[in-house]
């Protein structure tokens, strides 16, 4: 066995699936479009947006805007359309609701003429998501004295552009626009065109761009016995006033916050403070669901998307490891990969991968020696002539062979530290090159598969989160043995590592076990260790591989030459991780850094004056 395999076999007497409840994910489409903008009648810029955000926050991106806009945010005026189709948008509005090639037009005021009260501005929707209406500046019935704007700057311009999600009142997105006075009460827009009057109770859904002229009430006696049916966020609302506008809002902000920060609902919940109905969820979810299968299969078709999306994925991994710097560092340090030949039983050897740590030290997995610990037999690593072989690219190639004897070892960790008898024509360690695991996701095993030459593979991290979806795709050829994959699934859950391992797909199976993971950049982060097998239907198939956190196994590493008080060792140590931060930062939590630690602990690491052996840590 030159891998650790963890086999996992459904029992066909098993008939129930207890499956895990999936956390609901929101989908993205593409952002992308351009719109004009004027500072002046003769200067024209364009803006190109290519993620979603205020139309104010868009236009500052340019550097003119710097330059040309002195004022503060809230005195900017952004003028849209000419003629009887003139209007001022509010800074907050969204950017997807500007049509291409739109031209703005900005100036800054003296006064305030805007007091935004958006608290989701940063979170913007597609735009079939909005309603987007015009309200013109001249008050209609009984509201030509009534002040209805905040500025009376406004009152210069045709029309006031004003916009809510669908599912608010129109209460709502004129108390949310920032521009209108707090006082309105009760109205009543009415359609300029065919005089079509909408309630300020009512929801804006039907109103985009269309018209309307604000209209109050004759007597006040109305006014005051309507104005409390009026739903404004922040006021309480009447029992009988339903609460499903306002937690529609929330779980759309939640939603368009995860897409847009590739993040969980749940995540997404927490950041805004919204509580969410999950039932609302799956509603908008499934709404969203014709639009987003349209536009899928208008760039995938024929069920093409999983093919393009393994190959995009890949894509990138190759990227990652094309630059011929990048390649030709991973060849200088794959030199420290050797294979390794544990003899058994004559003529049987066990085969699989090290590499060079520091001096004449080698990295493997504690499991290529379990016919030894089994064996129970005293000294038996005193014993145990094992082979490393270095250069081992061709079968012709002048291979360098080094005798060495098990030093250290830890089972739970699955890691066993070898001892060359020479540090003559051994490679350079890789211990300086320790590193945590790569955020990109990037990585690539190098190592002795199949007791062959060295080879390399090129591979991804998979989350802890997408295991499964992992192990279902690679099983998606026998999808109907649903007790299988349900096992595996179970089998990797219930493992006792499942929160230190690092998963990917291999296509190296045997003799692949103790080779080290790089990342792009070099970095080694990882000790192949093993996969998940099954035995039904196909018996000697991993369809998920690990390895061990190198950072862990350095810390168990520290601790235990700390514990056992080998002087020289640990000097060898910490001379190999300076100018590491990440094994100084170990070293000196294990330890503690040289001005923390009490003399005792001093005299405990270094009161022993010969390397001693004896108590360290066997497997």
């Amino acid at each position: 066995m030159a891998q650790k395999n963890i086999k996992v076999e459904a029992s066909p007497a098993s008939r129930s699936v207890k499956t895990e409840p999936e956390e609901a994910t929101a989908c993205q489409e593409p952002h992308k479009h351009q719109f004009r903008v004027k500072f002046s009648p003769n200067d024209t810029y364009t803006i190109g947006c290519v993620v979603p955000r205020t139309v104010l926050e868009a236009i500052k991106s340019s550097n003119k805007y710097k330059k040309m806009v002195k004022g503060a945010d809230v005195n900017v005026i952004i003028q849209m359309g000419t003629g009887d189709d003139e209007s001022i948008v509010p800074t907050h509005f969204p950017c997807s609701c500007v049509g291409d090639h739109e031209v703005l037009t900005i100036s800054c005021k003296s006064e305030k003429v805007e007091v935004a009260q958006v608290q989701d501005s940063n979170v913007v929707y597609p735009r079939d998501a909005y309603s987007v209406f015009y309200i013109d500046t001249k008050g209609g019935l009984n509201a030509k004295k009534k002040q209805l704007f905040k500025s009376g700057t406004l009152k210069q311009f045709k029309y006031l552009c004003v916009y809510g999600e669908k599912g608010i009142t129109v209460a709502e997105a004129l108390k949310r626009d920032g521009r209108f006075t707090d006082d309105l009460g009760y109205f009543e827009l009415v359609n300029i065109n065919d005089k079509c009057k909408t309630e300020c109770t009512d929801e804006i859904d039907n109103l985009d761009k269309k018209k309307f002229k604000i209209c109050l009430p004759r007597g006040a006696n109305m006014e005051t016995k309507d104005v409390k049916q009026v739903a404004i966020p922040g006021q309480q609302k009447p029992p009988h006033v339903s609460n499903n506008p306002q937690r529609t809002r929330e779980t759309r902000s939640v939603l368009t916050l995860a897409q847009q920060k590739e993040i969980s609902i749940t995540t997404a919940a927490k950041e805004t403070g919204c509580s969410i109905d999950s039932k609302e969820v799956y509603k908008l979810l499934r709404k969203q669901f014709p639009r987003l299968k349209k536009w899928m299969e208008s760039r995938f078709p024929e069920n093409s998307f999983q093919k393009t999306l393994r190959k995009e994925n890949f894509g990138k991994i190759q990227q990652s490891f094309s630059e011929i710097h990048q390649v030709r560092l991973l060849l200088e340090l794959s030199e420290s990969v050797c294979l390794l030949e544990v003899p058994i039983n004559d003529p049987f050897i066990m085969q699989g991968t090290g590499f060079v740590l520091f001096d004449n030290f080698v990295l493997t997995n504690a499991h290529l020696f379990k016919y030894w610990v089994d064996s129970k037999l005293p000294n038996w690593h005193e014993d145990v002539n094992i082979t490393a072989v270095f250069n081992f690219e061709k079968q012709d190639s002048d291979k360098n062979k080094i005798n060495a004897k098990v030093f250290v070892g830890n089972d739970k960790l699955d890691y066993a530290i070898l001892k060359l008898e020479t540090e003559s024509q051994v490679p350079p360690g890789l211990l300086k090159r320790f590193g945590p695991v790569p955020l990109d996701g990037a990585a690539c095993v190098v190592g002795h598969p199949g007791e062959g030459v060295k080879k390399t593979d090129p591979t991804c991290i998979i989350v802890k989160e997408g295991r499964e979806e992992a192990v279902n795709k690679n099983l998606e050829d026998i999808k109907e043995y649903f007790i299988t994959l349900y096992a595996i699934n179970q089998a990797i859950k219930n493992d006792p590592c499942e929160n230190i391992y690092v998963t990917y797909n291999s296509f190296m199976y045997h003799g692949y076990s103790g080779s080290p993971v790089f990342d792009a950049y070099g970095q080694v982060f990882g000790l192949h260790t093993g996969g998940f097998f099954y035995g039904f239907p196909k018996t000697e198939q991993s369809v998920i591989e690990f390895s061990f956190p190198l950072l862990t196994i350095f810390e168990n590493f520290v601790d235990n030459v700390k514990k056992e008080g080998n002087k020289n060792l640990f000097k060898r140590v910490e001379e190999e991780a300076k100018g590491n931060p990440h094994l100084e930062n170990i070293i000196a939590s294990v330890v503690g850094s040289k001005q923390d630690r009490p003399e005792e602990l001093l005299q405990g690491v270094q009161g022993n004056t010969a390397d001693s052996e004896e108590g360290m840590e066997l497997i």
